[in-house]
Formats: structure tokens, C-alpha cells, sequence
């Protein structure tokens, strides 16, 4: 699916894709896996935020840079 397809997306998943845009207006490939199953895209961006944002004794960026260290370890670009 290409960012252009968005808009003629059911409008559930179409408000969430709008929501999860980057700065460039693009919704990364890792979310649009969830096309097929809007409710899991939800369900990763309430998971995302709760890691990433919710209370903990890590600040941010300590939890970003985990993040880069993980996903160098698995070889994830993202």
C-alpha cells in the first residue's frame, strides 16, 4: 500500500494512518502491516506510547537509545 491509498481506506483505519503520520506526511511500512487487522494497529500504538512515553524511571531518550540497541541487535532498520 502506498500513502496515496490512504484516503480511500475504511475510515477506522483510514483516522488511525492519519494519526500515525511522520513529518513527511508517510506512514512507516512496520504500521501498515496492520491494514489487515486494524484493531492490532490500536493495540501497537497504545503499546508504543506506553513504552516510549508513559511513567518510568528511564527518561526518553535513554529508552530510544535501548531501542536503537535492539533493533541493531536484531538488524531491524527501523
Amino acid at each position: 500500500m502506498h500513502d496515496e491509498d490512504i484516503p480511500a481506506l475504511e475510515p477506522a483505519l483510514r483516522d488511525l494512518y492519519n494519526k500515525l503520520r511522520d513529518p513527511r506526511g508517510h506512514v512507516d511500512n512496520i504500521l501498515k502491516i496492520h491494514s489487515l487487522h486494524p484493531a492490532s494497529l490500536q493495540v501497537h500504538y497504545e503499546f508504543y506510547k506506553l513504552m516510549m512515553l508513559g511513567s518510568s524511571p528511564l527518561t526518553r531518550i535513554q529508552r530510544e537509545m535501548i531501542a536503537v540497541v535492539v533493533s541493531t541487535e536484531n538488524a531491524c532498520h527501523y
